[in-house]
This record gives C-alpha cells, structure tokens and sequence, in this order.
C-alpha cells in the first residue's frame, strides 16, 4: 500500500502549488529564475534576560524543492539571495536570511527573508 502520509503529504504540495501561490522571481546574482510561492511568516520570540518580545520575519515564501532550478540545476536556497515579487507597478525585493524545509518530506523549502527594497517593474 505504500506510505499513506507521504502520499498525502504529496497532495497537498499540489493542492497549495495550484491553488495558493503566485509568481515571484528567486535571484542569485544575475541568474534568475521564476518560481510559484505561497506568502507566509515566521512568529519567533527572542529573550534579552529581561523581556521576551514575539516578532515576525518580514515575509517567508514557500516554494517547491523541484522548483528551486538555478541554470538548469536544482539548488537550495543561500544567504543574500533574493526573491522579487511583483506589486502592482512596483517589485518589492526581500533578501533571504535562512529556510528550512517546512515538511518531513523535504517537498517545500520556507524560505526566511527581509525586506531589502522597492523598485519599478
């Protein structure tokens, strides 16, 4: 019968790859390529000792381990790349701080980022 959960686990990559994503552009220097992304965020609290404060990343994207191809050869997300994402006349650019896969099956990276920049389309 095979492995129920990763069968299904497989369908909701599917299911979120058709029905929650929008295009974006991940960039490593000048080599470019156009991926689907679901918007997200990663809530973290961090403790001076003193206080503990709950913040946010700016915005995380999921994106497909398939999908991430870099000239032609599949690659896993590094620090300073970037994510460009369209926004009416504008594209706002985050840069990536870290990522992690975001299931036991290794099918999605959540990719961390920060806002770096707006530029025009």
């Amino acid at each position: 019968m095979g492995d129920l959960l990763d069968k299904g686990s497989a369908w909701l990559e599917s299911q979120r790859k058709l029905h929650m994503t929008r295009d974006v552009t991940y960039a490593r220097g000048i080599i470019t390529a156009p991926v689907k992304a679901t918007v997200g965020r990663t809530e973290y609290e961090t403790d001076d000792g003193q206080v503990v404060r709950t913040e946010f990343t700016d915005r995380d994207f999921l994106i497909s381990v398939a999908d991430l191809i870099l000239n032609g050869i599949a690659t896993l997300p590094e620090e300073g790349d970037q994510i460009r994402e369209p926004q009416g006349t504008n594209q706002l650019i985050f840069e990536v701080m870290g990522w992690r896969y975001s299931d036991p099956y290794r099918r999605t990276f959540r990719i961390e980022t920060k806002h770096v920049g707006t530029e025009p389309v």
